[in-house]
């Protein structure tokens, strides 16, 4: 239910990115839906399945858990990031400062509307987006018809994405 105090403000579709290699990653990603779910100004469209994916950087980690979610919004892009990282740390995300690395979890602002967003701290869409194998094949099972803005439709970013490495759980 969207809340009353973000009534006046236009929905935006927006798509987040879930991902979890530490203390019981399908747990992490469970709350962390849920929480996401629970803000304010925030509508739960669809949640995919989980995926089990290959870690991207230091390969002594565990495998990652990853999931997109789909949502209608009021919050501005720079706001909703703010909560999402709010979200990690409440789930004991630690930045270190180290690039890919194992982590409790990591939730990536993917799309929000059709905008095209470059700042210091925000990038929509997610400028990794069209190399990933676990961000792709959970997003296309959301929706098969949508248009990364800037980057084309989602089918034709998937023929360049192999899946090797991806396994989709139960």
């Amino acid at each position: 239910m969207i809340s009353i105090k973000h009534a006046e403000t236009e929905l935006v579709l927006a798509f987040i990115g879930l991902g979890s290699n530490l203390e019981n990653p399908e747990a992490q990603i469970q709350s962390a839906h849920r929480a996401i779910a629970d803000l304010d100004g925030v509508e739960e469209l669809a949640f995919s399945g989980l995926y089990q994916s290959v870690p991207m950087g230091p390969k002594d980690q565990p495998d990652y858990i990853n999931a997109v979610m789909a949502v209608k919004t009021s919050l501005p892009p720079q706001v909703f990031l703010r909560c999402l990282q709010s979200i990690e740390h409440q789930q004991g995300r630690v930045r270190d400062g180290q690039r890919w690395g194992a982590r409790t979890l990591d939730l990536d602002l993917l799309i929000y509307g059709d905008q095209q967003i470059q700042t210091p701290d925000l990038t929509v869409p997610h400028p990794g987006i069209a190399e990933r194998a676990f961000v792709l094949y959970p997003l296309h099972e959301l929706t098969s018809q949508i248009q990364v803005p800037g980057m084309g439709k989602i089918t034709d970013l998937l023929e360049k994405c192999p899946a090797s490495g991806l396994k989709r759980l139960n």
